[in-house]
């Protein structure tokens, strides 16, 4: 029979690799175009919640869309080290901005 303790660390060391599986970072599928995606789409981004995809659309409509992706990082909350780990998901086709117009 396991001691007491024995029982919580193995409980522990079974637990911990769930616990990181359900910590993977989102990845997208294919890029997600700044001036089309919705919001859901948006929170399929690494590290981007409700809030800021909301902050996204609010600066697109606002602004008339993104001519470049660079231009996420104008969004509060979505700083240079942010843009960096968004880069390679991030698409903004032009015609779809002066669509939104």
């Amino acid at each position: 029979m396991l001691k007491p303790l024995s029982t919580l660390a193995l409980a522990f060391a079974l637990a911990l690799p769930l616990a990181a599986a359900g910590k993977a970072p989102r990845q997208p599928q294919r890029p997600v175009d700044l001036n089309t995606a919705t919001v859901t789409e948006l929170m399929q981004l690494p590290r981007v919640g409700q809030k800021t995809a909301e902050r996204i659309l609010a600066f697109r409509k606002q602004h008339g869309g993104f001519q470049r992706p660079e231009e996420l990082m104008n969004v509060k909350g979505i700083g240079e080290k942010s843009f960096a780990r968004l880069k390679p998901f991030l698409a903004a086709t032009p015609h779809a901005a002066s669509a939104l117009r």
